[in-house]
């Protein structure tokens, strides 16, 4: 008979995997893939539990872990068809459009322009932005502070009208 796993480990586990499963959607866009993808994140740090306990931060090792499950899942698929990329298909601002077509067009190009973003620049804009988490969430997801969520989205947006152009950044998106 399997052994429990700790309650600390439950505890970890029920407060992180809808926010995980979410992320992994963003990325995967397939139900079974991304739970495949969190649920083989949750068995490496089950096994590593202790590992990550003495982490500096079980919430930063834990966010590691999940992203390259993510990444190992979203291998080999072609660059033109990233799932990030059909996430410009349900935004708010496709649904509210007055005109889809142009909508849909600045979302796919927004959305290539966030996958050349660094790592945590890319999870910050995409938790912030597509999943509509809150500073706070996101600094307790990713195991930082609030304000390094908030200098890296500043930071992520500054790239972004690099890439974009300023007429085509998030800018008039900044919530705090």
């Amino acid at each position: 008979m399997p052994q429990a796993p700790p309650l600390d480990f439950s505890a970890f586990h029920q407060m992180h995997r809808p926010a995980y499963l979410r992320y992994a959607r963003a990325f995967l866009r397939n139900r079974a893939d991304a739970e495949e993808a969190v649920d083989a994140a949750f068995e490496k740090l089950l096994r590593k539990w202790p590992q990550v306990l003495r982490s500096d931060s079980p919430d930063r090792y834990a966010w590691a872990v999940l992203r390259n499950h993510v990444a190992d899942h979203n291998r080999g698929r072609r660059p033109e068809t990233q799932p990030l990329d059909e996430a410009a298909f349900d935004t708010v601002a496709l649904r509210t459009s007055s005109d889809p077509i142009a909508q849909l067009e600045e979302s796919l190009t927004l959305m290539r322009a966030v996958r050349q973003l660094p790592d945590r620049q890319q999870d910050v804009t995409v938790l912030r932005y597509l999943l509509d988490l809150p500073v706070d969430r996101i600094a307790d997801e990713l195991g930082i502070s609030q304000a390094a969520v908030r200098s890296t989205d500043r930071h992520a947006r500054r790239r972004l009208r690099e890439i974009l152009g300023p007429d085509r950044s998030m800018e008039g998106r900044n919530r705090e």
